[in-house]
């Protein structure tokens, strides 16, 4: 389990410093990812180019943090992962605060990586 939570916490490292080399280094090469906005990106070249083309460009000035809130192992390589997603505000102001609620399904690789594989990350909506 500490490996997964590893990928999580180097997701929120590459998020903060809004590094696409770092995070798409986290992606298996079959990689799908859905995004908060309904965007779907199949496979490694079209998440490289979205991100390339959003993160870097991102506009929040505070920060964000991820964490990895329930594990569950679908098989002993694959493992589903919900995580808590929240951007902070710079002024740390409770209401200047969005979540959102992702789900990554990773898988082991042969050399004991775990990847993410297939993910859909959703934004969570306040009454």
């Amino acid at each position: 389990m500490a490996a997964i939570e590893q990928v999580v916490a180097a997701v929120e490292r590459a998020q903060r410093a809004k590094d696409p080399d770092a995070f798409l280094a986290l992606f298996h090469p079959e990689a799908l990812w859905t995004t908060a906005h309904g965007k779907v990106l199949l496979g490694l070249d079209a998440i490289a180019e979205f991100t390339r083309a959003v993160l870097p460009a991102a506009t929040w000035d505070g920060r964000v943090t991820y964490e990895p809130v329930h594990i569950q192992f679908l098989r002993p390589d694959v493992a589903a992962v919900k995580v808590r997603q929240v951007y902070h505000s710079a002024s740390g102001d409770a209401d200047g605060d969005s979540e959102g609620a992702p789900l990554y399904v990773m898988t082991r690789q042969d050399d004991e990586r775990w990847l993410l594989h297939a993910c859909q990350n959703t934004r969570v909506l306040t009454d």
